[in-house]
């Protein structure tokens, strides 16, 4: 049977596992939380998906997937310019900012928690169109899972590469002029076939140079290579701009600045001892 899932529920399908207990408790490892895609109809029950082979290639779909082993943030430390040894280091989700929010801070703190200096981390994989639904019931029946449902749909999905690629490019726009303002950096994370789009369609080469820490605007690019049977993120591209670039490559106008103390107090809020980077 042909199978497009290649990594289901953070596994990678040649991996000799129990399917059985982990289908059971739907675990995501690089969350240590349950998978929080789930089908509309059926909430109860986690989809997750992780990565997909499309046109002979695997495609990250799921942005938790980028956090394996942390390295997307250990690429990041450079970027903090004020942190010194002994500092506390610590990642925090979802702080808003002027047109939306940032998917994670790597923040550097003194001993008293108080922010030394910070970068802004946003994750974007590929989105897909129609429903991988039904691949992930042809998986269950190769893997001798029983289904509630016998039944499998005939319907196929396909990858959103255009509103993808747009959709973050506004989102990172609307967001790099706060981040010039306060004169820190923001980072995309993304995967190295979703860069090609970008390089291909939106002609990104014209508005990026080698990564340079004189530009705020960052791209990490990663490739999903295999190991023994595993796969594994490897940093294959860092790219630098500024907002001037991207405003370049879309075409667009926008004007959104946000007061470094006031941003300061929102991520100091979150700061605990479970927001430790440990690895």
């Amino acid at each position: 049977m042909d199978n497009k899932i290649t990594e289901f529920f953070t596994y990678n399908l040649l991996e000799e596992v129990n399917w059985f207990e982990i289908i059971n408790h739907q675990m995501c490892q690089y969350t240590s939380k349950k998978c929080i895609k789930t089908r509309k109809s059926q909430a109860n029950i986690s989809i997750g998906t992780c990565t997909l082979s499309y046109q002979n290639r695997n495609i990250i779909i799921c942005p938790f997937r980028l956090l394996e082993r942390k390295q997307i943030f250990i690429d990041c430390l450079h970027l903090l310019k004020g942190h010194v040894p002994g500092n506390e280091l610590h990642i925090i989700p979802e702080v808003s900012v002027p047109g939306g929010s940032v998917d994670y801070f790597l923040v550097s703190c003194n001993q008293d928690r108080k922010i030394i200096d910070f970068v802004g981390i946003e994750l974007q994989t590929l989105d897909t169109t129609g429903t991988v639904w039904p691949e992930r019931q042809k998986l269950l029946k190769l893997l001798n899972i029983e289904l509630q449902d016998e039944s499998i749909e005939n319907k196929s999905f396909g990858m959103n590469w255009k509103m993808t690629a747009k959709t973050i490019l506004i989102q990172i726009h609307h967001k790099i002029e706060t981040f010039e303002h306060l004169n820190k950096n923001l980072v995309l994370v993304i995967q190295d076939r979703l860069l090609e789009y970008l390089e291909k369609e939106f002609n990104i080469s014209n508005n990026t140079n080698d990564a340079t820490l004189n530009d705020s605007m960052h791209i990490h690019s990663y490739k999903l290579g295999e190991i023994q049977n595993k796969y594994k993120l490897f940093l294959d591209k860092r790219l630098s701009t500024d907002s001037i670039g991207i405003a370049n490559t879309l075409g667009l106008k926008s004007e959104a600045k946000i007061e470094l103390q006031h941003l300061l107090k929102k991520i100091e809020i979150k700061i605990s001892d479970n927001t430790m980077l440990s690895l």
